[in-house]
């Protein structure tokens, strides 16, 4: 897209906070992915969705450093809580250190394990699941995620277009375009939600469980 039309969306929008400016200035000097990281603009786009929903419960796969588990704990009720899951050490020093600084401090709990084997043994059901996790485990994430959303909720997943390669056969041995391609046959075959998915960055399904 026109650099300069995304430079005008982002000046029509509702301005980057600054505790989140700074989160991303330093994961882009430290991480070692740093193109991982949620931008301003969908991070928004979460935080209006969820702040339409109301949940009282969020569940993100992925925490990565932490930017999009602020943008969604900012839409939670004083009562709500966010659980979020990531294995990557380093990732998560730098999440815990900027989350500890924000005023929905106490409403986020960051796991580093596996969402799939931590996030069923709460014994809580979700409003709101996040996917931005490990692209290979995506199916999997998605089983899991239905079984934890009550009908009305959402489920949002990121990263679904992968940086185009889904509209070609994957090469041999490219597990993580194959299971996008499933993950996305999943969710396009699945006639128990709504869904849509949207070309902005990477591309982003929003999936309303029925």
């Amino acid at each position: 897209m026109n650099p300069e039309i995304l430079t005008y969306c982002a000046a029509c929008s509702t301005p980057e906070p600054e505790l989140l400016q700074e989160l991303s200035r330093e994961t882009h000097l430290r991480a070692v992915h740093p193109r991982m990281l949620s931008c301003w603009q969908q991070g928004l786009l979460l935080q209006q969705l969820a702040k339409l929903l109301r949940p009282e419960r969020i569940l993100e796969v992925g925490t990565f450093t932490g930017y999009s588990a602020l943008c969604l704990a900012a839409a939670l009720p004083p009562h709500g809580e966010l659980h979020s899951y990531d294995v990557d050490d380093e990732a998560l020093e730098i999440a815990q250190a900027f989350i500890g600084r924000s005023p929905h401090a106490v409403q986020i709990t960051l796991h580093h394990r596996s969402a799939l084997a931590g996030a069923p043994e709460l014994g809580k059901t979700f409003d709101f699941v996040f996917i931005d996790g490990d692209k290979r485990e995506y199916p999997d994430y998605y089983r899991m995620a239905l079984k934890l959303t009550p009908p009305g909720g959402l489920i949002v997943a990121d990263n679904v277009l992968w940086g185009e390669k889904v509209l070609a056969a994957p090469r041999l041995g490219d597990k993580h375009t194959r299971a996008l391609l499933e993950f996305n046959e999943m969710v396009r075959s699945d006639a128990g939600v709504e869904k849509i998915m949207l070309p902005l960055r990477d591309g982003l399904t929003v999936i309303r469980k029925l």
